[in-house]
């Protein structure tokens, strides 16, 4: 089973801009599910997973739509036969930097300002690359292989390219 990320669209069955019904009702194939939903915060959280990969579908500020969804690599020791796929690239095994050189190659901007967290504006792709977990590491610390997966809407990291300023 594939996990397609399009971005700025949206991830495998899951599309954003959709409800809190219908986003469930994508996942709900998957298997069992959480939805988290703090009575101070309008904000909530689809928690799921297909397979070793964890999923968490984000609904966040008035909590109505979806507005992100992030994926996790199944961490260390475990596999896998799902692939999360950006343009034909299994996310979680192929060495970032390749992920990187590839977008660059698309015509997309990654922007590093943050080393453990860089980001594609506009696509909009966020990429995690912090783990306490041993793993195979570059030379600076940094994983080799990304740890997680955000796609968002074309908007969703304008606040950090604000700030970058």
């Amino acid at each position: 089973m594939d996990i397609v990320l399009d971005p700025p669209r949206g991830a495998g069955p899951v599309l954003l801009g959709t409800s809190l019904d219908e986003a469930v009702a994508a996942v709900s194939p998957w298997g069992p599910h959480e939805v988290d939903d703090d009575e101070d915060d309008p904000s909530k959280t689809i928690v799921t997973s297909w397979r070793e990969i964890r999923v968490s579908v984000l609904l966040e500020g008035a909590g109505d739509v979806v507005t992100a969804i992030e994926l996790w690599w199944p961490g260390e020791g475990r596999r896998t036969d799902v692939r999360v796929l950006l343009d034909g690239d299994d996310v979680f095994t192929t060495p970032a930097e390749d992920l990187f050189r590839g977008a660059v190659e698309r015509g997309w901007t990654v922007d590093r300002s943050e080393a453990g967290y860089p980001f594609i504006p506009g696509v909009s792709l966020g990429f995690g690359r912090q783990t306490s977990q041993e793993v195979p590491r570059t030379p600076d610390g940094l994983p080799v292989h990304v740890t997680s997966v955000l796609v968002g809407d074309e908007h969703y990291y304008d606040h950090r390219v604000k700030n970058r300023g």
